[in-house]
């Protein structure tokens, strides 16, 4: 597979009844150096063990850029955790050793938005300076933070689904906003970025349909803080921006469990979220998912638009993988209106920048956002094949369709099983039913792990293709098993 962004995942979550304050965020600490990764380079020059590296990669037929930056900022712990192609490399050049073992943070422990960089904190303006936050002055968070923080965290963290089932989700407490009069700090941004991380990577494991109902309260909590006092500009930046993130987030979810109003104006919060902070990192983060809800709303024509209003927003992040991904949304436009020639041409600058992304560094030197995690080879061949697919041209959108399920990282279980439904259904109308039932079943398979209306939504499109076909050898055992599934009430 592809080299795919850094993309931090979340911490353990820690139960409501915890009195204690949780750990300080992975994003909110400060890097630590990375000694035993030092070690292993041992007498070699960061620059000789990197080509070490390199050559390492081509072994196993990866492509990485390191250098001997890259190494520089390993060691000095700057990358708590490589993205999935440097920890191949790095797994077969010490074989027998772990993650751990290298020196590196827990993928679990890093998926989210990166913290800002710490500085100089600038006072808002206009008006006096404020004083001295609140904690500055003492030695522990004020218990309103401690509360707006466990609240926050919590109202996601209840959300992880104790298998089986593995969205099986209770009651949630509404969670405490701000305290009139209150200030927000530290913890509380720190918050909001938390329960980010932690609904992404539940997201990634088992889909949406458990999630988006539990993950309403933490945003609510994040969009009241908006209205707290911050004493530094910096922390109303973080909330602004952890913010627009989180409804990002929960409007995927919605979106994933078909709740496309729902998703448009959770999408829509999150626009308005940035611009008003001024983060085009935030804006184009909601102009892609935005385009990506039009097509599956069948508004072809707007995905066009808003996908290029993104790239509009993104030209001046510095990462081609993030304009890779919006032509790729773009391209999905192109395909909806029939345009074969426009989707060809966004799906070629898209394969460009994509590969200029991998060649170039544009993860390990920080350019590409840190939720593109999910966008690496697999994700590429998976939209491409869905681009075909809106043309009718089956055949072709089950090649790439089965490529992405074969380069798919298992973490990602959810894409795993949406790849597989999408190849299901190309091959059964490409007349291939024999094929089109066996990874249907595989679907099938996941489908106790992955809540997703989505995928389920195909899988029902697949089995009604295959209808004509149930004499077929494996097609009548994957229709019985899909008909014995229970729907939902």
């Amino acid at each position: 597979m592809a080299s795919s962004p850094e993309h931090p995942d979340t911490a353990p979550a820690r139960s409501a009844r915890t009195p204690a304050l949780p750990p300080p965020t992975p994003a909110a600490t400060a890097p630590r150096t990375n000694t035993a990764f030092r070690a292993l380079r041992g007498a070699r020059s960061p620059g000789e063990f990197a080509a070490a590296v390199r050559r390492a990669a081509r072994e196993i037929g990866e492509r990485v850029s390191c250098d001997a930056r890259y190494i520089g900022r390993v060691e000095a712990g700057e990358i708590r955790c490589p993205n999935y192609a440097y920890e191949r490399v790095f797994l077969h050049m010490f074989p027998g050793r772990s993650l751990s073992d290298l020196g590196f943070a827990p993928r679990s422990a890093v998926r989210g938005r990166a913290a800002r960089p710490t500085g100089p904190e600038r006072p808002r303006v206009p008006g006096p300076s404020p004083s001295p936050a609140p904690e500055a002055r003492t030695p522990g968070p004020r218990p309103e933070a401690h509360r707006a923080r466990r609240h926050v965290c919590t109202a996601a963290a209840s959300a992880a689904p104790p298998p089986p089932p593995p969205v099986g989700l209770g009651p949630l407490d509404a969670p405490d906003g701000p305290k009139p009069g209150g200030r927000a700090g530290a913890a509380e941004a720190a918050a909001v970025e938390e329960a980010v991380r932690r609904i992404r990577v539940l997201d990634d494991r088992h889909g949406a349909d458990g999630l988006y109902r539990r993950a309403a309260a933490p945003l609510r909590t994040a969009f009241e803080l908006l209205d707290a006092a911050t004493a530094r500009q910096s922390t109303a930046d973080r909330l602004h921006a952890g913010a627009g993130e989180l409804a990002i987030s929960v409007g995927w979810l919605a979106h994933d469990s078909g709740r496309f109003a729902d998703a448009r104006s959770h999408y829509a919060e999150a626009l308005a979220t940035a611009r008003m902070c001024g983060d085009a990192g935030v804006e184009a983060h909601a102009f892609c998912n935005t385009s990506f809800l039009a097509r599956d709303a069948g508004h072809p024509r707007e995905a066009v638009r808003t996908a290029q209003a993104g790239q509009r927003a993104a030209r001046g992040l510095g990462s081609a993988l993030l304009l890779s991904l919006l032509a790729l949304r773009e391209a999905g436009g192109w395909a909806g209106l029939g345009d074969r020639a426009r989707c060809s041409r966004a799906l070629a600058r898209a394969r460009v920048l994509f590969e200029r992304g991998r060649t170039h560094g544009d993860a390990e030197h920080g350019a590409a956002p840190e939720w593109m995690s999910f966008y690496g080879a697999a994700e590429f061949a998976g939209l491409e094949a869905q681009c075909w697919s809106a043309l009718g041209e089956w055949s072709r959108a089950a090649g790439h369709a089965e490529h992405a399920v074969r380069l798919q990282d298992p973490h990602f279980v959810r894409n795993t099983a949406l790849y597989t439904a999408e190849l299901a259904d190309d091959l059964a109308r490409a007349g291939r039913p024999d094929e089109a039932a066996a990874a249907g079943e595989r679907v099938l398979g996941l489908l106790d792990e992955v809540q997703s209306s989505r995928v389920q939504s195909m899988v029902a499109a697949t089995a009604r293709v295959l209808l004509p076909h149930r004499r077929s050898a494996g097609v009548g055992a994957f229709l019985d098993r899909y008909a014995a599934l229970p729907r939902p009430a």
